[in-house]
């Protein structure tokens, strides 16, 4: 496990799938991440690469050749990540294609996930290099799960997302059976910038949405204030979702989408696919602050 730590917050980083596991107070022990109870949800912070949710009947096909790769793709699962960076405040893990990546996702890449402490902020950042002689296509995203609720005298019920602008954008539903879109969407805000959560809230899986206004979202409690504030500005997706009465939300940035029903299947025809030149890079960022008096 790798741990970065200043006088305010601890985060741990484990080497498989580069995936964040802790978020901790220094002070007062307060943690704002979910523990991945293995008997509910074994997730912590997934990083989603080289696709983002379900592929219809789980292929793609690139150059009328087809590949299966798994929901999310194989990233945070990976245990192939190596230190590409490390200091005191700062770790970058890189994922390299190998022999066996090439087997299910045709392209030589370089993947890096950076984590920067600086204070009350957790800064993420995704790298994609393309070292293919082609252009490489690609999805990538966030998965973070957020302890819900965070101290022991609170229930599920007494928080609630709150976005930064007014929102009327709605939720694109997902089949239940295949995870892939259905034509269908869904009104989710009942007030203009919050949704509370409850129990039921995910019942028919994650909240979708592809057009808000807002780009950070607070996890606030009704009790202890504001807890956290997400910031996606680099992502046009959102998806939010946790498993059916669980303490836990997911606050998560997506640069890419799964399937829909009417997928042909083509990865380069993908919605929110990335199409990289061969020798360019894209990087991508999203940061999680949690509020100082939760850290004193």
């Amino acid at each position: 496990m790798f741990i970065l730590k200043n006088s305010l917050l601890e985060i741990a980083i484990h080497p498989v799938g580069a995936e964040l596991q802790k978020i901790s107070a220094i002070k007062n022990n307060l943690e704002f991440m979910w523990d991945g109870n293995p008997e509910i949800w074994s997730g912590h912070a997934p990083n989603l690469f080289p696709i983002v949710g379900e592929l219809k009947e789980g292929i793609f096909t690139y150059e009328n050749k087809s590949y299966h790769l798994s929901r999310h793709g194989f990233a945070r699962r990976s245990d192939a990540f190596v230190v590409a960076d490390q200091s005191e405040n700062n770790l970058s893990l890189k994922l390299t294609y190998s022999e066996a990546t090439l087997l299910t996702y045709p392209f030589k890449f370089e993947f890096l996930v950076n984590y920067s402490l600086l204070q009350n902020q957790i800064k993420i950042t995704y790298t994609v290099k393309n070292i293919d002689d082609k252009t490489i296509c690609f999805s990538v995203g966030g998965h973070p799960a957020f302890k819900c609720p965070v101290y022991p005298e609170e229930t599920y019920e007494d928080y609630s997302l709150k976005f930064e602008h007014p929102e009327t954008s709605p939720t694109h539903l997902l089949n239940l059976s295949t995870g892939l879109f259905t034509s269908e969407t869904e009104a989710v805000f009942k007030t203009p910038d919050t949704i509370p959560l409850h129990a039921h809230l995910f019942d028919k899986d994650a909240l979708v949405f592809k057009d808000l206004k807002s780009k950070k979202v607070a996890l606030i409690s009704k009790n202890h204030g504001e807890i956290l504030n997400f910031d996606f500005a680099e992502f046009p997706y959102l998806g939010i979702w946790a498993k059916p009465n669980a303490n836990f939300v997911c606050i998560e940035p997506w640069q890419g989408l799964a399937d829909s029903e009417d997928s042909d299947h083509v990865l380069k025809d993908k919605e929110g696919i990335v199409a990289l030149a061969k020798n360019k890079t894209y990087s991508a960022s999203y940061s999680i602050e949690i509020h100082e008096r939760h850290l004193v």
